[in-house]
């Protein structure tokens, strides 16, 4: 990567080149192919302040050129703020040709001209019914029933009480039984 530092009405002092120089190495980090990176540092004055601006011109390997011009009033400031978004629109550009690929129409077609058999499809996902053979319950006796409860920690108990309804036997939170 060729790294050129230019300074406008402003002198690049060996503190400011470093400061850049290792800013700019942050970039290798995507590994997106830098050819080089041209840094202007300027200053203006605007309504009677001083201001430094900063412009960086990356040149990608194959990709459209990068250009980010910041100002601020301090000048390191500015070279800061302008590599962060150096860094986000590389980022954008690594994630867009890596990780977004779309597939296009051609290739779903292909992909949707293989053969699949229906009927063995719709078999594989139909759910497999396992026959179970019932056993009669016979009524039971509440007491029976707590006392099954109490030996296993079970939570509840559906039985059939002695007048063939439908009960259930409960723990409740308070550690009493409950029975409906």
């Amino acid at each position: 990567m060729n790294i050129t530092l230019t300074g406008r009405n402003i002198e690049l002092t060996d503190a400011i080149k470093t400061h850049m120089r290792t800013s700019i190495q942050t970039l290798e980090k995507y590994n997106m192919d830098i050819i080089s990176v041209s840094v202007v540092a300027s200053t203006q004055i605007k309504k009677g302040k001083d201001r430094s601006v900063v412009e960086f011109l990356i040149n990608l390997a194959r990709k459209n050129s990068i250009v980010i011009e910041q100002s601020d009033q301090d000048l390191y400031a500015a070279i800061d703020l302008a590599i962060a978004r150096a860094q986000k629109a590389i980022h954008r550009i690594q994630n867009r040709e890596n990780e977004h690929y779309k597939e296009g129409i051609n290739e779903a077609k292909i992909q949707s001209n293989t053969t699949i058999n229906l009927n063995e499809e719709s078999e594989a996902m139909e759910d497999e019914i396992i026959p179970v053979e019932l056993t009669l319950y016979k009524p039971r006796e509440v007491e029976d029933v707590l006392n099954d409860i109490k030996e296993n920690k079970k939570l509840f108990e559906i039985f059939i009480d002695n007048d063939g309804k439908t009960r259930v036997l409960y723990k409740r939170n308070d550690g009493r039984f409950g029975l409906y």
